[in-house]
């Protein structure tokens, strides 16, 4: 390794050690259901996104192990050669009956999907505004397409009505976007998408929602977009596969020529070899379980909401969260490391979230409840919380 790197590596993970900003990776000895395994030790599991506990779900295992036996491990080339199957086909047809849209495409993740979307419409001549805390591939997605960044505060429509106001009004752009999270992941809240379409109507701005974490959560599970019924208001509707659907990847749903021509612009999508077979019938038989019933949304929901109730009434920051998404804010660094590794030790997993994540001063641990857990394990869960957050003075 040269000095320079050498010097540059450990001087920076030094730092990030000293100030509790350096996570550890766990490695799960074993599947990513309500409980966990992780260094020996089985574990109340809150930190999934495994938010219907799709990821383990029996009937879903027995359609990915048929798809393999019949079309192989791997699609075994990009879409637009030869590894588009009719799985991919069913699959995005499916997704767009899903997100009542024409039209859907799908990507190897949810990131690919902003890096490839955003990009193909996009370019240095227009300008993007963006809300203050959307995910990171979105912010990575605006910053490859050259587009003028132009960040709102969060969930401000003020500010967004007076951006977009001016950039329009500027006459220095083609064409101006409006993104946003359809739910933020970190705080749980859900965007204003009524008033934000109401303003896109005004400026006509291009419309684009990543509904990662709403998609199987809000809408009775079709999404934060279904949720206010705006699917025929919004032209970009994106969404991952491996959050409440339970598998890999991600989809833009929207009218068919904009997939239409994701399908010959998109780079992800032209330059990576297609989802694999067992992944892809996993996915659609997934999707249709939730196009089927609100069950496990239900549960969900049902588990969020006594979660909540339970850890507020300890006396806990959970911020304002609007969905089974809870933080659990501690505001200190080393503070959310230590709570969290108390957690574990007295028997749940429930990561610490701190900077680039999250805003320096915030940090939290953030507790995702799921369809699979049960009241007995949340109360022990509640149990535990309990007797951490007042060994460590962050509730009384």
């Amino acid at each position: 390794m040269s000095n320079v790197l050498n010097n540059f590596l450990t001087e920076n993970l030094n730092d990030l050690k000293d100030q509790g900003l350096y996570n550890e990776i766990d490695p799960v000895e074993g599947p990513n259901g309500a409980k966990i395994n992780v260094r020996g030790s089985e574990l109340i599991n809150l930190s999934s996104n495994n938010y219907l506990g799709l990821a383990t779900n029996p009937e879903l295992k027995r359609i990915a192990k048929e798809a393999v036996d019949k079309y192989g491990v791997g699609a075994g080339a990009v879409r637009t050669i030869n590894g588009t199957l009719d799985l991919h086909v069913k699959l995005e047809a499916k997704l767009a009956e899903f997100k009542g849209t024409e039209a859907a495409i799908s990507y190897q993740s949810g990131f690919n999907c902003n890096m490839a979307a955003i990009s193909a419409v996009m370019d240095k001549n227009d300008a993007i505004l963006s809300d203050q805390l959307n995910h990171a591939s979105i912010i990575d997605g605006c910053r490859l397409s050259r587009a003028k960044i132009i960040p709102f505060n969060h969930s401000d429509m003020n500010d967004l009505r007076a951006k977009a106001k001016q950039a329009t009004e500027s006459g220095i752009y083609n064409k101006v976007m409006v993104i946003t999270d359809g739910v933020f992941s970190m705080d749980g809240d859900i965007a204003k998408l009524p008033e934000i379409v109401e303003i896109a109507k005004e400026f006509d701005l291009i419309t684009y929602v990543d509904d990662a974490h709403g998609s199987g959560v809000t809408g009775k599970g079709k999404g934060t977009v279904k949720h206010f019924g705006l699917e025929k208001e919004i032209d970009f509707q994106i969404g991952t596969l491996s959050k409440a659907i339970g598998v890999v990847g991600g989809y833009v749903a929207g009218k068919k020529d904009l997939i239409d021509w994701l399908k010959v612009r998109s780079r992800p999508f032209l330059f990576s070899t297609a989802l694999p077979p067992g992944d892809v019938a996993a996915i659609t038989a997934a999707v249709q379980m939730i196009i089927d019933s609100t069950e496990l949304h239900d549960l969900l929901w049902e588990n969020g909401d006594y979660l909540k109730a339970g850890l507020s009434k300890l006396g806990f920051n959970i911020g304002a969260s609007e969905t089974p998404i809870t933080p659990c804010i501690i505001g200190d660094e080393k503070l959310t490391q230590q709570f969290s590794k108390r957690l574990f030790e007295e028997g749940v997993y429930a990561k610490s979230i701190v900077f680039p994540t999250v805003p320096k001063g915030t940090g939290r641990v953030r507790n995702m409840p799921t369809a699979a857990h049960t009241k007995e394990m949340l109360d022990e869960a509640l149990g535990i919380y309990e007797k951490v957050g007042k060994e460590l003075g962050v509730i009384s």
